[in-house]
């Protein structure tokens, strides 16, 4: 599957370009340890042209600032045509407005991280910073409200209240604007959709990451929620993962990198970028013995449903 090098944008030799990202950076990994910050190489390109519905071009990995243009231009060479630029934060969210603004390639989503609500909550800054991302989310490009949620894994248990309030208050928003959900689930599964079902959701929900079992896919394919699987679902250890793609409804299937983070096998623990998305693809055509380009095009109508046209 791999027929290049890393691609000349990833090279450490190489110099970013003027609109390289923020400067924020992965954090370093837990315990210490020691990590490749190389790029996979290049894959094949795609038969067909996907989009990485969730990737965060201002967070820096690797060994290269990269900027938004190149990391794109990277990408489209291996068929991977569009992206959704997502924030996290005030500062991630900003970005992403400038981002989608420079480059037709991009779309974007804006919201406060599960994990930073309970912070700006204490901080007493949460309805401020809520009331910036509804006003960001109104320009034309900025097609979903995310990536929010629940996440059991980094709150603790005194977090959580302000942590569903602000769920709650970013599916109002979406809602109201008629954006897609992207939603943040980690070690929260009932939760997330309990809350989803007490209140009236948008018409799109997107499990970003899914991270779910077959029950959960069960869950989302009799609500019409799109699962959106990254290089996860081809780690050695993701059998649940990979039972929930076999019952997912096809026309809810969607990809991601969610890079810099969750690179395909077999190169997880490097920096991932958009570029990788075939690699995930692939794995999931063979997974379930379908067509690659037949699952390229799934994929590619079903993010158009989900965020609406790039051009």
């Amino acid at each position: 599957m791999c027929t290049s090098s890393i691609p000349v944008q990833y090279r450490p030799e190489e110099t970013a370009a003027e609109d390289s990202p923020t400067g924020r950076s992965r954090a370093p990994e837990a315990g210490g340890r020691s990590r490749k910050l190389d790029y996979p190489p290049a894959p094949e390109p795609l038969p067909y042209p996907v989009m990485d519905n969730h990737t965060h071009l201002d967070f820096r990995d690797g060994q290269v600032a990269v900027s938004a243009a190149d990391a794109m231009d990277a990408a489209e060479a291996v068929g991977v045509g569009f992206a959704v630029q997502v924030g996290t934060d005030l500062e991630s969210s900003r970005f992403t407005v400038e981002a989608v603004e420079r480059d037709r390639r991009l779309l974007g989503a804006v919201a406060i991280h599960p994990n930073e609500a309970p912070l700006l909550a204490a901080a007493g800054t949460l309805e401020d910073a809520l009331a910036e991302i509804e006003e960001l989310a109104q320009h034309p490009r900025i097609r979903a409200i995310g990536e929010t949620g629940l996440d059991y894994f980094r709150t603790a248990e005194d977090g959580r209240e302000r942590q569903e309030y602000s769920f709650r208050r970013h599916l109002d928003i979406a809602r109201r604007l008629d954006l897609a959900l992207q939603i943040h689930d980690r070690d929260a599964h009932d939760d997330v959709v309990k809350v989803l079902r007490s209140e009236e959701p948008p018409a799109r929900v997107v499990f970003h990451c899914f991270s779910g079992d077959a029950e959960l896919a069960r869950i989302c394919n009799e609500n019409g929620w799109f699962m959106s699987f990254s290089g996860t679902v081809t780690f050695k250890n993701a059998r649940d993962l990979r039972e929930a793609l076999d019952i997912a409804d096809p026309s809810l299937v969607l990809t991601e990198t969610d890079a810099p983070f969750l690179t395909p096998h077999p190169f997880r623990g490097q920096p991932n970028a958009s570029y990788t998305v075939p690699y995930t693809v692939r794995f999931m055509a063979e997974h379930l013995g379908t067509d690659l380009e037949e699952l390229c095009r799934t994929i590619n109508a079903n993010t158009r449903r989900a965020y609406g046209d790039w051009e």
